[in-house]
């Protein structure tokens, strides 16, 4: 909890904002990175992830999920359990155009994504979603772990 109050405290609803975020992945791949976006559109807060399951959900394409979790939350400790949740690390975040931009291009990804309705554990994954957004702002110089297996196969199938 002490986590959650420390980042909202970040959040400034008069500008455009861009977190990035990561926990441990679901057991058995704890191992592995689960990174994903929390974007602050003057005040309109969302977080924007792939997850392995695809499923009815209000805000979901595929497998990519609007607040399908709480904003600063890990992701579950073991699937399905939302008792015991991985603490999250901010990786970076960016303010003023550039994440003016990031925002909207966040926001319209549902339609962009091009492998939103695919998931694999070697890519496209989790992972595979927010390095292509990085992809294309390379202002945001932030890098995904090393565990973030996955993360360059947009690059690979090019």
């Amino acid at each position: 909890m002490a986590d959650s109050k420390k980042f909202d405290e970040l959040i400034d609803n008069e500008k455009y904002q861009v977190f990035l975020f990561t926990s441990s992945g679901n057991i058995p791949f704890h191992f592995a990175a689960h990174p994903w976006f929390v974007i602050n559109n003057r005040g309109l807060i969302s977080r924007w992830e792939v997850l392995f399951r695809k499923m009815y959900h209000e805000t979901n394409g595929g497998h990519l999920y609007k607040n399908f979790f709480p904003l600063f939350q890990g992701i579950e400790v073991v699937h399905f359990s939302r008792k015991s949740v991985w603490k999250a690390k901010l990786l970076g975040s960016i303010e003023g155009d550039t994440a003016k931009k990031m925002v909207s291009f966040i926001e319209n990804s549902y339609s962009t994504y091009p492998f939103r309705d695919r998931y694999f554990l070697t890519g496209p994954n989790s992972n595979t979603y927010p390095q292509w957004v990085l992809d294309h702002f390379p202002e945001f110089a932030v890098k995904l772990p090393w565990n973030a297996f996955g993360k360059n196969y947009a690059r690979m199938v090019k």
